[in-house]
């Protein structure tokens, strides 16, 4: 955080596996898409010397396909690690999608990073699902700095941006989001506008200049120093109130000159344990030039202040039966325990997953226990397998630095294991154990997709299958009612990157169609039919009637079958197959193509023939006479209703609610919820939220979140029923 000595690049951007838990730092970099999180990556590895030959991370790292689907979306879209070295320290940098559709990857960020770095544009200030992940940061005390970005942009205002980082960030203590340096510009341009050419550090009292292109340390001078000490005096009070050693604030009241190392300790001790979020400023290095501005001073904190995989917590860790095991904390010589925290594929390798150590150590070509995660429900296989581990590297661009291990609180890379999926746990074949699993968001936006031909109907299985192995957040369902198959996906983009890899890496074109709910149908009240099946062509012919009865009875009770035949009218051997025929019938429908459900069928009367009766004219005529008591019924359509959670912020609870009751919805309640937001239940029909999860983040500027689960069907409204209805009959 100080005016450090730094052992610059050279061997600095050869970040390997490293040697002790101590020497890692593991950072994950969160913000809104745009805010420049990539591009600070690149400055920070530009710093460091993690650079190719032309002076830039080769695509930004690896276990990233940084391919056409990226520059298509003019984006980030998954997770990126980039390890850099900064005085004898390995840094690994996780670059993390800012889009809301891709909360998947930060949230694997989030797992394998030990403190956080959040991106603020001083352009656009800080957004509401950034001010999210903070507060889920702060739920668990994860350490957090606050880097300010687009310094140069006209608009930006540093001293307001930290003004709103406190107000933002600060809850109850904005005292704790201070600024550690203060940006210097320099005379203005001919658009009026003054560049930041360096920082003035505010416990040490230096200017750092780097409009050469170099960090240059001098004093301040002139008018530089009463920028210096109202600022330095309430930082020096924030540091201190945070301080551990309660006796620091009366000695600096008192008018001691607290030493400048004292209070570099302070401020580092302080933001480890995560009680101080000091805020810096920073800007890619002009062209040509070696350092951007800030980076240094970032990467001191980084390396300084972040804590070790030390001072990490294991999650909780499990045997297969599910009973507790205790774990010494990041130490190398304890058992293997792994965890896979990004899958991707690669045409040249294969399946290559990003691994985070959380104990033990990870050697290449050794024999591993792959615990699967217990996704069942999103269409992912469960597996408890042992499986080889294949090489093991550290990423430099796209090109994959060979180690021969990995020790407990580091990265790296491993080729080749072809049942691990993202979340899955790797652990000692003789000793399997299983990590809790982190939380991941629901996919709520369905995507109903058939081949596209008939070649891609036969690849479109095991396709869809390693799809979904690489991203936990999308749910498959094979859905039995409608016969769709459905990829459940965050929003329009997770959608469109999903169906685009599908394309590119596995070949398999798809059209995206409707999707459908599963409705229902059923009796409005009683009706009865006559089922006739008389055929004679020869032979023996057929011969079935039967005379039935039907009523409606109460939600969710089914079909239900009753036999009140007397005088062997229809003889029993052929009973068991008019009910057959009637089930049949009921499974496809009989108003507009969806399954009847709830209704009480008896079978009264009938005739039979003694040579052309059988089963299966009995199952014929007994589909028949349901079919014609339908015809002489009111038949209701039933549509599935879920009810829906929203946690919104209270500025838009009046917006929400008003949306909900415009999709026929009934709010059932409100309640407070911390943070200024508020939990809204209603239930909803199903048909009228298949796009609420892109309808809400825009109603909401990207700050609500939902749940749905289905709690059952019920009448359709007629006027509703009949467009359905209408469209059935014009589709057959």
């Amino acid at each position: 955080m100080g005016d450090k000595a730094h052992t610059h690049p050279g061997a600095a951007g050869r970040a390997q596996a490293a040697d002790r838990p101590t020497s890692v730092r593991n950072v994950v970099l969160v913000g809104h898409s745009g805010s420049g999180k990539t591009t600070l990556v690149e400055a920070l590895a530009l710093t460091a010397g993690a650079v190719n030959r032309a002076g830039r991370v080769e695509d930004g790292g690896t276990v990233s396909d940084h391919d056409e689907i990226e520059h298509r979306q003019q984006r980030s879209v998954q997770l990126s690690l980039v390890p850099v070295e900064w005085n004898g320290i390995k840094v690994n940098l996780l670059d993390t999608p800012g889009y809301a559709d891709f909360v998947g990857e930060l949230r694997a960020g989030l797992r394998a990073a030990d403190a956080a770095l959040f991106v603020v544009s001083a352009a656009d200030g800080v957004d509401g699902s950034t001010r999210m992940v903070w507060d889920e940061c702060a739920a668990v005390g994860m350490p957090r700095a606050i880097v300010v970005t687009h310094l140069e942009a006209a608009r930006a205002d540093f001293e307001e941006m930290t003004r709103v980082c406190a107000e933002t960030f600060g809850g109850d203590d904005p005292d704790a989001v201070l600024p550690l340096y203060l940006p210097l510009r320099g005379p203005e341009g001919p658009d009026g506008h003054a560049p930041v050419t360096g920082l003035i550090g505010l416990l040490t009292r230096k200017l750092f200049d780097y409009s050469s292109g170099e960090r240059v340390a001098n004093e301040p001078v002139g008018d530089q120093v009463p920028l210096i000490e109202e600022a330095r005096g309430r930082l020096i009070e924030g540091i201190i109130s945070e301080s551990e050693d309660e006796t620091l604030m009366d000695r600096y009241l008192g008018g001691e000159d607290v030493d400048v190392r004292t209070l570099i300790d302070d401020a580092e001790r302080a933001v480890a344990r995560g009680v101080f979020f000091p805020v810096l400023a920073a800007a890619p290095a002009a062209p040509g030039a070696r350092q951007g501005l800030g980076t240094v001073e970032l990467l001191d904190l980084i390396t300084g202040g972040f804590p070790t995989p030390l001072e990490h917590g294991t999650p909780q860790v499990t045997t297969l039966d599910g009973r507790p095991r205790e774990l010494k904390p990041c130490d190398p010589d304890a058992p293997l325990v792994a965890e896979v925290v990004k899958t991707s594929s690669d045409p040249y390798v294969g399946r290559l997953s990003l691994v985070r150590v959380f104990s033990g150590t990870l050697r290449a070509d050794q024999t591993v226990h792959v615990s699967g995660h217990g996704l069942t429900d999103r269409g992912h296989e469960d597996h408890d397998v042992d499986e080889r581990v294949g090489a093991l590297s550290t990423p430099f661009g796209k090109v994959q630095r060979p180690v021969s291990h990995v020790i407990a609180g580091d990265l790296a890379c491993v080729a080749k294991l072809s049942r691990a999926e993202t979340g899955d746990t790797l652990s000692s074949k003789d000793d399997p154990l299983v990590m809790e699993p982190w939380e991941m968001p629901d996919p709520l936006l369905p995507q109903a997709i058939e081949a596209h031909s008939k070649a891609d109907e036969d690849k479109l299985s095991q396709g869809l299958s390693r799809l979904v192995a690489e991203d936990p957040t999308m749910r498959l369902e094979q859905n039995q009612d409608t016969h769709q198959v459905v990829l459940w996906c965050l929003g329009e983009a997770h959608a469109d990157v999903a169906l685009e890899r599908l394309r590119s890496r596995y070949g398999v074109q798809v059209d995206v169609v409707p999707h459908r709910v599963s409705l229902r149908e059923t009796f409005g009240g009683r009706a009865s039919g006559r089922g006739r099946h008389v055929k004679q062509s020869g032979g023996h012919g057929q011969f079935a009637i039967c005379e039935i009865e039907v009523e409606p009875l109460p939600n969710g009770s089914g079909i239900e079958f009753v036999d009140k035949v007397v005088g062997g009218a229809v003889p029993r051997q052929f009973v068991p197959s008019v009910e057959k025929g009637i089930r049949a019938q009921a499974r496809k429908g009989v108003a507009a193509g969806h399954p009847v459900v709830d209704v009480r069928v008896t079978l009264l009367d009938g005739k039979a023939h003694s040579v052309d009766s059988s089963d299966a004219a009995f199952q014929t005529a007994g589909a028949l006479a349901l079919r014609e008591a339908a015809a002489d019924a009111k038949i209701h359509l039933l549509e599935p209703v879920a009810e829906v959670s929203v946690l919104v912020g209270d500025d838009y609870v009046g917006t929400v609610m008003s949306d909900l009751s415009g999709r026929r919805g009934r709010v059932l309640g409100t309640e407070q919820s911390p943070g200024g937001r508020t939990l809204i239940r209603a239930e909803v029909p199903e048909i009228e939220i298949g796009r609420y999860a892109v309808d809400l983040r825009s109603l909401s500027h990207g700050t609500a979140r939902f749940s749905r689960r289905y709690v059952r069907h019920e009448p359709m409204p007629p006027q509703v029923a009949e467009r359905v209805k209408g469209e059935a009959r014009a589709a057959s």
